[in-house]
């Protein structure tokens, strides 16, 4: 009879080929997809060919996205991207995508359908735990490993052990699954779970909409998680049937399953919360924050880019006009979901409210462009890291939080929620 197992444990153990695992156990385990971008697929790339290797272990679980430079924002970007290129179409890796396209990669992925329910997936890029979401196993790593998992289709790891978050109870008004895992990254730290998986369930995240649950799942390695996952159920099943091109697998954690801690948490306690600099662990509430002014606003990233994202932004904005002093930006994460709200008049509404609209791209995220900050300029942004000089100058600051109150934010022109603009 095999141990009782976590879900993560479950998947770990199917792709290792063994009836159960443990934490701190090192396996190897075969991979469904190795996931690389414009920064880090060069590196990759370059450590690759130095394996001898002469093709990628298959060409259809390679996904490379130039998102965080693209479009190109200077020649170095520009021979970046043209690098990741020219090796995606000598390889005829099937899941590039071209600028124009393409989407922030940890946005796309889930919506091509590309990832799935019950796989195990690396990429060199520390949200890729976004994934989990689906259920699935899904964790950053170096360029090194990626370029090993390119051309071997597997991967090593210590099976990690798992921190259990049951959320209970409805959630107040304006608060969103970022709100929530900003909450609990506050609550445990920036190492609170450091190479743990965060297994997140409740009847709370049961009630959330996959946009809340892959945000919060991204933002797991912020709290140190090897790891961030939702089981699937009903909810899942309504995203990936029709966009899945796999079959899937789902995994469950046993009743008896073993956790190093299980953290029980009242949705109703929750507040919208900020994360001031230069951790997101140093959180908030928004309602002792409106002293706080801003010099810019972001909408958008790989944590909430997403349609309804953008349409809680738009609902908040529709009828009002940004402060003149704050530089408000909004990034659709994919084509498909500019398109999305483009259709919906969701450009209408944040044009008119003077806002600035982008193709996909991290831009502004990790300080690359279309959005960087001068000396002691703040910015509020809905992306997942505020360390310091990560949006701009050393001595800028950002500050995290949730669409909506972005969005009230950029209205009044310093930290507030849209309750405050009535």
């Amino acid at each position: 009879m095999p141990r009782p197992m976590t879900i993560t444990e479950k998947i770990l153990a199917a792709h290792a080929g063994r009836e159960s695992v443990e934490p701190g156990q090192l396996i190897e385990c075969s991979l469904d997809i190795v996931l690389a971008n414009d920064v880090t697929a060069p590196i990759a790339i370059r450590e690759f060919a130095a394996t001898g290797a002469g093709s990628v272990w298959d060409p259809t679980k390679v996904a490379l996205v130039p998102d965080h430079y693209t479009p190109n924002k200077d020649i170095k970007s520009a021979e970046q991207a043209k690098i990741v290129r020219d090796f995606a179409h000598a390889q005829g890796i099937t899941h590039y995508w071209e600028v124009g396209c393409m989407g922030v990669e940890h946005a796309l992925l889930p919506e091509q359908g590309v990832v799935g329910p019950g796989d195990v997936i690396i990429g060199a890029d520390s949200h890729t735990c976004t994934y989990g979401a689906l259920g699935a196993f899904a964790t950053g790593v170096g360029s090194t490993d990626a370029a090993a998992g390119m051309a071997t289709g597997t991967a090593w790891f210590k099976v990690p052990s798992s921190l259990k978050f049951e959320v209970t109870g409805k959630l107040q008004p304006w608060v969103s699954g970022k709100d929530l895992i900003l909450h609990i990254i506050g609550m445990i730290g920036v190492d609170g779970a450091l190479y743990q998986a965060m297994e997140f369930t409740g009847d709370t995240i049961a009630s959330l909409g996959m946009d809340d649950r892959f945000t919060i799942c991204n933002m797991a390695i912020e709290a140190g998680g090897k790891s961030g996952i939702i089981a699937f159920d009903e909810t899942t099943r309504a995203y990936v049937e029709g966009r899945a091109e796999r079959a899937w697998t789902v995994y469950e954690s046993d009743a008896d399953a073993v956790y190093d801690k299980v953290y029980r948490i009242d949705a109703a306690a929750i507040e919208p919360t900020v994360a001031f600099p230069h951790l997101p662990s140093n959180t908030k509430l928004v309602r002792d924050s409106r002293h706080v002014n801003v010099d810019q606003v972001v909408i958008g990233s790989c944590t909430n880019g997403r349609i309804e994202d953008l349409r809680i932004a738009a609902g908040v904005l529709k009828g009002r006009t940004v402060d003149p002093r704050v530089r408000t930006i909004v990034i659709p994460a994919t084509q498909a979901i500019w398109k999305q709200a483009m259709h919906e008049g969701l450009f209408d509404i944040f044009v008119d409210a003077g806002a600035a609209v982008s193709t996909p791209t991290c831009g502004p995220c990790l300080g690359g462009h279309m959005g960087i900050l001068a000396a002691g300029e703040r910015a509020f942004a809905t992306t997942n890291r505020n360390f310091v000089g990560r949006m701009g100058d050393p001595t800028s600051e950002v500050y995290l939080g949730s669409p909506a109150v972005a969005a009230a934010t950029a209205v009044a022109g310093h930290i507030a929620l849209p309750d405050d603009l009535d």
